[in-house]
């Protein structure tokens, strides 16, 4: 069984930054993709960014391009999502996500195992 336990979020005002962290327990990650997906009040949950836990390839939503870094320290087994030039946008709950099947993930429903959740939002 896989564990994601997320940290980091809060309340930042606008042009910010933050880190989001997302420990990750339960089996080994090598073959695995992760990502973090966001979800605000009323919005359907959408792609933020993707990482493959092996060789560290990544990807990002257009919306966070530039700004948002995802990266992975495999001796922690942790992912992060470093995040500056936060926008009142970006307000949301930040989940972490493991994909077993899918390399770099875009979809919801290409992962497998979540994490509960972790809020940011941004001020004005």
């Amino acid at each position: 069984q896989v564990q994601l336990v997320e940290s980091g979020g809060g309340l930042v005002q606008a042009g910010g930054s933050l880190r989001l962290s997302c420990a990750a327990s339960g089996r080994t990650f090598n073959d695995y993709s992760m990502g973090w997906l966001r979800q605000a009040p009323g919005k359907e949950r959408e792609f933020v960014a993707s990482i493959k836990w092996s060789g560290g390839r990544t990807n990002y939503a257009d919306s966070v391009k530039g700004r948002f870094t995802i990266s992975r320290d495999n001796a922690k087994n942790t992912v992060y999502l470093h995040m500056n030039s936060l926008k009142p946008e970006d307000t949301a709950l930040y989940y972490c996500a493991a994909a077993l099947f899918t390399t770099l993930p875009t979809r919801e429903y290409e992962y497998n195992y979540w994490g509960q959740g972790t809020q940011v939002t941004v001020s004005s």
